[in-house]
């Protein structure tokens, strides 16, 4: 069974930074693609980056592009999430999931939630102005 746990949220003033970490158990975690998604109070889950099985290729969201980096390292079984000079509207849920079924670069396809097929529980983030 594989199972997913973040770490690393807090509160944290706007224009600061966190690092967000991923852990995965089970599986064959570089088999995976991996993807960071959040979710705010009253509003949907949405994408926020994603990287191939190699870490060789990698997406984000609009929002997230030139402040967030999404990294791995295969072999401590971790996907990581940088995110900087954060702002009020990033406050939310942030989760990570593993996508079994992208086996090369990752592409605006990846930004489907459907794609992903295990799910950590979340951790927040919450940004104060």
């Amino acid at each position: 069974q594989v199972q997913l746990a973040e770490s690393g949220g807090g509160l944290v003033q706007a224009g600061g930074s966190l690092r967000l970490s991923c852990a995965v158990s089970g599986g064959t975690f570089s088999n995976y693609a991996m993807g960071w998604f959040r979710q705010a109070p009253g509003k949907e889950r949405e994408f926020v980056a994603a990287i191939s099985w190699s870490g060789g290729s990698t997406y984000y969201s609009d929002s997230a592009k030139g402040r967030f980096t999404i990294s791995r390292d295969n072999a401590k079984k971790k996907v990581y999430l940088q995110m900087n000079s954060l702002k009020p509207e990033d406050t939310a849920v942030y989760s990570c999931a593993a996508d079994p079924t992208t086996t090369q670069g990752i592409t605006a396809q990846n930004m489907d939630i459907r794609r992903y097929r295990y799910w950590g529980q979340g951790t927040q983030v919450t940004v104060s102005s």
